[in-house]
């Protein structure tokens, strides 16, 4: 009878290990971003981000530019975990607050659709993916592609001005340099160099980028960049006077708020507005490119080949499940109490708990 009940027993006690088993975290190595993250948390995120980005491109087209820039440079320093975001403080002085992004805008953006978000979900929908989402719809709003982007991101709690420079192209960097750097750290070819540089077929440029070319190439007072078009650089001289670290140029003048695939014809005539725009053309690769869609008759392939090489880059160094926090005010990390960062504890607790009272009921039921 012994044998009998031991055998009764065990489809029993296998139940009980498999829901031990579904119910314990998943391993690290499975964390990854996926389509539709907040499908059953926050069902109308994606929703509420372009409805306000909606609103806040029709008001002010340039920040459309500007938010995918912001993200482009979080994801290159640390990943696209939101730290392009922090605040410096007492004792850090963060990314943003670093030389090389004294230039970017955009963060009121993220500040304003996360608002919306945690109204709608509280809590749920990280500052990294809230950002992401907001650099999609620029695209999708300026005429260019839909991307079907991956979520689940959570936000990162370091954001050191120093990883800047390391991780960036400096501004005299040759097109070598920069395909080394993606290809080393990012595992991105010399193609998606060509292809993410098309983002600058929106947006805009301050002066203080742009005169070294116009004024002081070479280091010889009054010489302009001979990659530069002579036409153009006298229309960039009417446009930043020398000593003009303020003013905002387009970086495409021809289309500067589509998205399409005219920056190339731009870059194939030497009107590329940035040093690292020219160097598209010294490349075999990049060359290549450029010339290939600056002779296209439709934006088709450039838009396929975008949406490839940025997806790519949204997952550079994504932290997702139990890395990272779901940030309650994008500029600042979590305080050690807030809910927010104790959400997984509890949800950790939880599940271990009833894993507990789950193995304590299977030992009782095999004794």
């Amino acid at each position: 009878m012994a044998a009998a009940a031991a055998a009764a027993r065990s489809p029993l006690l296998f139940l009980m290990v498999m829901l031990i088993a579904a119910m314990m975290p998943p391993p690290a190595a499975e964390a990854h971003v996926q389509i539709g993250a907040y499908n059953k948390t926050c069902p109308q995120a994606e929703e509420v981000v372009l409805k306000e980005m909606t609103a806040i491109v029709a008001k002010s087209p340039e920040l459309a530019g500007a938010v995918l820039r912001l993200f482009s440079v979080d994801c290159f320093v640390g990943g696209c975990e939101a730290s392009i975001l922090l605040d410096s403080t007492a004792n850090n002085t963060a990314e943003k607050d670093a030389p090389l992004n004294r230039g970017v805008r955009g963060y009121e953006v993220v500040d304003a659709i996360k608002a919306k978000l945690d109204a709608a979900c509280p809590g749920v929908v990280s500052c990294a993916d809230t950002l992401a989402l907001a650099a999609r719809d620029s695209i999708r709003l300026t005429k260019g592609p839909f991307i079907p982007l991956p979520t689940g991101r959570r936000d990162g709690n370091r954001s050191v001005a120093a990883d800047v420079a390391l991780n960036s192209p400096p501004p005299g960097a040759t097109i070598a340099d920069i395909i080394a750097l993606f290809a080393n750290k990012f595992n991105l070819t010399a193609k998606d160099v060509a292809v993410l540089s098309g983002a600058h077929t929106i947006g805009k440029a301050r002066c203080s980028t742009v005169s070294p070319r116009l004024y002081n190439f070479g280091g010889q007072n009054g010489s302009s960049d001979p990659t530069l078009d002579a036409n153009y650089t006298d229309i960039l001289r009417g446009q930043c006077k020398p000593g003009d670290i303020a003013t905002l140029v387009d970086l495409d003048p021809t289309t500067p708020a589509v998205f399409d695939a005219d920056y190339y014809t731009l870059v194939a005539g030497k009107r590329g507005l940035l040093s690292t725009d020219a160097a598209l053309l010294l490349d075999p690769t990049t060359s290549a490119y450029v010339a290939g869609q600056a002779n296209a008759t439709s934006s088709d392939q450039f838009f396929a080949d975008f949406a490839t090489s940025f997806v790519a880059m949204s997952k550079l160094g994504a932290l997702t499940h139990h890395k990272g926090e779901i940030r309650q005010v994008c500029s600042k990390v979590n305080p050690p109490s807030s809910p927010s960062s104790n959400a997984a504890a509890r949800s950790y607790h939880l599940t271990a708990t009833a894993g507990l009272a789950i193995a304590t009921l299977a030992v009782a039921l095999v004794l």
